[in-house]
């Protein structure tokens, strides 16, 4: 603690230790054409294209509001058909105990509409036509994800916009799904010593910030949250105005804009509130904890700021992560699992949000080595990585090592879809996605010295 405090700001760490031998459960996140007709532009506006390479990307919008990104590859073998919603659990309700309903609906979106015969409908004609779908909820968005084959697009536009305003939420599918969530969050958090250390972080590290609360909603508001507030979530966050439909591979751009807005155009806009503007930088104050859990090895968390994905900062600030935890190669893996053996893994996460969060360092340690162990170690190449430059050669792996990573990320339709939305979503606009790789490669050394020595040195860390 002593040598933290000789170089940080308010240092302080979260640490598990261990008091037993029972492992914890692990914790769980056809050809195009080149015009569009005059019938489609009239039911679309445009709102940007671009291009990358031999891709193609374009922007339209509808009346309601719904926007739409298209970027078809005639190379690909299917379609990534899916549905971003600017609602995450940064929506929610924390003061009113309405914490976990973002991620209640990536359950509840696939009962039942008004128009489907039974419970389920959805996975059965998904499943029939030979495609495939899942779900995804973070603190900034909620995302519908379908695979199908290219003839099967129109499928896909059918059912999602049936339900994005046609969930008939019965009472009783409402407890069903209430059920699997409660299951799931006793399974990710409370038998979890990953989930558990990273639900006291968050708390630690936020007073005000919506980002504060876990995703999967705390088990009280999960249990309690009265079946009308469930319903009025989804009345006011499920609209075309408050979404944008992604649609990547092999397709015909005219169609598609076509089919989606034959199928989305008739529902209705709704008032959808504009969070209130974030300010509080994360950690608020350093705070430590230590926590007694039946594992057989320390585990350590420590958290510092982070900065959003639209940050001018964000560039440099993975390159200095890349060099401290991506690969065998990194300087984190390297003193902690390789050189001094103290630790079985040793990682760092930075989410892609759109306000600034969280940096945190994971580590666990081998049995007989205690969690302040990593911590000297960690003090020491931070202060490295803060003070001194690094080689040219380590900059130009981790770049690369970025590199192959981003362009692997976009090698199939729906890797491509999942990052146009979490650009759209999290900056404001797709098009960043594709600039991010050239601000990799223009980061300096001198770049990621300075946003070490502010994130890592300047700041309360937890």
């Amino acid at each position: 603690m002593q040598n933290y405090q000789a170089c940080f700001v308010a240092f302080s760490a979260l640490a598990v230790t261990a008091c037993g031998t029972t492992s914890p459960r692990k914790a769980n996140s056809a050809s195009s054409t080149k015009t569009m007709s005059s019938q489609t532009k009239s039911a679309a506006e445009r709102v940007d294209e671009t291009r990358a390479g031999a891709l193609r990307f374009s922007k339209w919008r509808l009346a309601n509001g719904l926007e739409i990104i298209l970027a078809p590859d005639e190379n690909a073998r299917a379609v990534a058909y899916t549905t971003w919603f600017r609602v995450g659990s940064r929506n929610e309700n924390e003061p009113q105990g309405e914490t976990g309903l973002a991620h209640l609906f990536e359950h509840l979106m696939f009962t039942q509409t008004e128009s489907a015969q039974a419970d389920g409908d959805f996975d059965r004609q998904m499943e029939a036509a030979g495609g495939s779908s899942n779900a995804m909820t973070d603190v900034d968005f909620t995302a519908y994800v379908n695979v199908v084959p290219p003839g099967e697009l129109a499928l896909a536009a059918r059912l999602e916009a049936d339900r994005m305003q046609n969930l008939a939420l019965k009472p009783e599918q409402i407890e069903t799904e209430r059920g699997v969530v409660m299951e799931e969050r006793l399974s990710a958090v409370e038998d979890s010593v990953d989930g558990t250390l990273d639900e006291i972080l968050s708390q630690a590290a936020y007073k005000t910030h919506p980002y504060r609360w876990p995703v999967i909603g705390y088990m009280d508001h999960i249990k309690k949250v009265p079946q009308k507030a469930i319903t009025q979530f989804y009345r006011t966050h499920y609209s075309p105005n408050n979404a944008v439909v992604i649609v990547t591979g092999k397709f015909n751009p005219e169609a598609a804009l076509s089919t989606i807005a034959e199928h989305y155009s008739h529902l209705s806009a709704t008032q959808t509130p504009t969070p209130a503007p974030v300010t509080e930088q994360a950690p608020v104050a350093g705070a430590r904890k230590t926590i007694e859990w039946p594992v057989p090895a320390d585990r350590l968390a420590i958290a510092v700021g982070a900065p959003s994905l639209a940050h001018p900062d964000r560039a440099a600030f993975e390159v200095m992560d890349a060099i401290l935890s991506v690969g065998p190669g990194s300087r984190l893996h390297r003193a902690l699992v390789v050189d001094s053996e103290i630790a079985s893994s040793a990682d760092c996460q930075a989410n892609p949000t759109r306000e600034n969060g969280l940096y945190i360092f994971w580590v666990q340690m081998r049995e007989g080595h205690k969690a302040s162990e990593a911590e000297t170690h960690i003090n020491r190449i931070i202060g490295d990585l803060a003070q001194n430059p690094v080689s040219d050669a380590e900059l130009a792996r981790a770049k690369n090592r970025l590199a192959m990573d981003f362009w692997l990320s976009l090698a199939n339709s729906e890797g491509r879809a999942e990052q146009l939305g979490v650009f759209e979503i999290a900056t404001g606009s797709y098009r960043n996605m594709l600039d991010r790789d050239t601000q990799i490669q223009n980061v300096s050394a001198a770049d990621v010295q300075r946003v070490a020595r502010h994130y890592l040195l300047q700041r309360p860390q937890v």
